[in-house]
């Protein structure tokens, strides 16, 4: 069974320094690129704080609560990564752990004593909250830079591993090409924007916020070569 571990390793071995997810926030200006060594990091980072710092194991639910963003690809990988089942906002699902971003702060502070509570500011940096978090709240721009930049435990399959032939095969993406979308991959409409590029070998541009004259334009500053419509 293919797994997420073993697609990430075969394309880090491949070509380490490519482009795999680059987020344009039109609103802000921000432009985020992940290498695939980048990503690999930050997915070692955040599964080594979900087992470490949350005491999360295989089968438990993490909730992801999260805005269409880069962030989103990294806890799916680390999700996959430690065998977690992954659940989102709006479902009816008892977490064990969640991942949100301001917007999901007032809600979920109140429950961190019941529920492990990561919190992202949604920094391009990564950086913490300025004002600080509420108590109980785990600060993703405190706790993730120290994590190390390999997953210190045992990759597990869990009830989440996506069906990665099937993605490949579902794909519009060539081998190696490049997926435009403004699809929210942290979502079940979403996920194949994340899905289909690993399975594929290709990359991920994913945008927000910019009507169709700026995203043909992202598209060809950044090569596209298929264009997810949510």
């Amino acid at each position: 069974m293919t797994t997420f571990a073993d697609l990430l390793q075969t394309q880090l071995r491949r070509d380490p320094g490519r482009p795999f997810v680059t987020f344009y926030d039109v609103a802000t200006g921000e432009r985020t690129e992940l290498s695939l060594t980048t990503y690999a990091n930050w997915v070692a980072k955040a599964a080594n704080l979900l087992v470490e710092e949350l005491d999360l194991e295989q089968d438990d639910v993490l909730l992801l609560d999260l805005p269409s963003h880069w962030l989103g690809p990294v806890f799916l990988g680390a999700a996959w990564t430690v065998g977690l089942e992954v659940a989102y906002a709006g479902e009816d699902a008892t977490p064990d752990a969640v991942v949100c971003g301001p917007q999901g702060l007032a809600s979920w502070a109140p429950r961190a004593d019941e529920v492990a509570v990561v919190a992202s500011a949604l920094h391009p940096l990564g950086l913490r909250f300025p004002d600080g978090v509420p108590p109980g709240v785990h600060d993703l721009g405190v706790e993730i830079w120290s994590q190390p930049d390999a997953f210190l435990g045992l990759a597990a399959v869990g009830p989440s591993e996506p069906d990665w032939e099937a993605a490949a095969s579902g794909s519009l993406l060539t081998e190696g090409g490049r997926l435009l979308s403004t699809a929210n991959p942290a979502s079940p409409p979403g996920l194949p924007v994340l899905t289909e590029p690993l399975a594929r070998g290709g990359s991920l541009v994913l945008v927000v916020g910019a009507d169709e004259t700026r995203l043909e334009s992202v598209a060809t500053d950044e090569r596209v070569t298929a264009r997810h419509h949510p």
